[in-house]
């Protein structure tokens, strides 16, 4: 397992609420980098929602303590999370990110990045062996706030079903 990932806010946000924990991208990967902008936002509402105080308490992390500076055409396409993700993994060689809104998704593709989104990591750990049911999974985060649409959801479910 020599895998990096770079991660935006909104997929961490959906792990917890599908998993109540951030185990699986532990799991899966050797580094998790969290640009400073994305620990930001996540920390924003520490006291507050239960994901910022998970997201406080994972030290295994890396987290990064300073903000990175942006290309313009990232700054101008995106918000600060999803585009310091992308400089991020640009700027430290790491080829995949993970990001859930269709923008980002797109802007990482065309800088030559891999991208996944958090159903993307749940389905990942199935395929490893961790015992999850996406089917919960998804439930839990639909019942938590996370918008999943119709179509994504048959999609993951139909992804778990036929790799076995």
């Amino acid at each position: 397992m020599s895998k990096k990932i770079v991660i935006n806010t909104d997929p961490l946000i959906a792990i917890i609420a599908g998993l109540g924990n951030l185990k699986v991208l532990e799991k899966l990967y050797e580094e998790v980098m969290v640009p400073y902008e994305v620990g930001q936002e996540m920390l924003a509402k520490k006291n507050i929602t239960n994901d910022a105080k998970i997201f406080d308490e994972n030290s295994w992390l890396n987290k990064l303590n300073r903000p990175v500076k942006l290309n313009s055409f990232l700054s101008n396409s995106l918000d600060k999370g999803e585009a310091s993700v992308i400089q991020v993994a640009i700027d430290n060689g790491i080829k995949t990110v993970c990001i859930d809104e269709a923008a980002g998704r797109r802007i990482a593709r065309l800088n030559d990045l891999k991208v996944t989104g958090s159903l993307g990591v749940i389905i990942s750990a199935i395929k490893i062996g961790e015992d999850l049911a996406i089917e919960s999974v998804i439930r839990n985060m639909r019942e938590n706030g996370v918008w999943i649409s119709n179509k994504l959801a048959e999609e993951a479910i139909k992804l778990v079903k036929t790799k076995y």
